[in-house]
């Protein structure tokens, strides 16, 4: 019998690139909730995720953060991420030219996670679910699956910054 270890798991997605930055295109991306008020322009109905495509040596990077990444062309960068499609998806980054590094917050992550799987356990426990009815058994999957993302996605970005500690060190 073998034994995989969670971090051998996620070594294996996960890892970095350095070198310097050309072609850098960043942009904003704008998602607005559909139950919007037509009259209400608040910020509370957007989200914004911003986006940076460039070029690593022949690498194309693709990062996308909740606030915008502090790179321009010529900076030195190392990013650690995992291959997707024919780019890069960026977790964390190490300006070196600027002194910045950054990444997303795994925390937050974690407790959403955890905040989904108790609204899971509550479900588990409630009579619907004991009775067998389909929808509360839907319900039920959903959770788990959203919260096994969320946890997954946190695991992979805390990879990600060990990774360039390391790197650091």
């Amino acid at each position: 019998m073998s034994t995989i270890k969670l971090s051998s798991l996620l070594n294996s997605s996960v890892s970095v690139i350095s070198g310097t930055v050309s072609n850098l295109n960043s942009e904003l991306l704008e998602y607005v909730n559909a139950e919007k008020p037509t009259h209400d322009h608040s910020s509370v109905y957007y989200q914004r995720f911003f986006v940076s495509k460039f070029n690593l040596g022949n690498q194309a990077i693709e990062a996308k953060f909740s606030t915008p990444m502090v790179v321009s062309d010529g900076d030195t960068v190392t990013v650690s991420g995992y291959q997707k499609g024919n780019g890069f998806q960026v977790l964390a980054y190490i300006n070196k030219t600027q002194q910045v590094s950054k990444h997303e917050n795994w925390i937050v992550l974690c407790l959403g996670a955890l905040f989904f799987l108790a609204v899971a356990l509550g479900l588990l426990n409630s009579e619907l679910v004991a009775e067998g009815a389909l929808v509360p058994k839907l319900f039920l999957m959903g959770f788990v699956g959203v919260a096994m993302y969320m946890g997954y996605s946190a695991l992979l970005i805390r990879e990600a910054i060990s990774l360039l500690q390391k790197l650091a060190n």
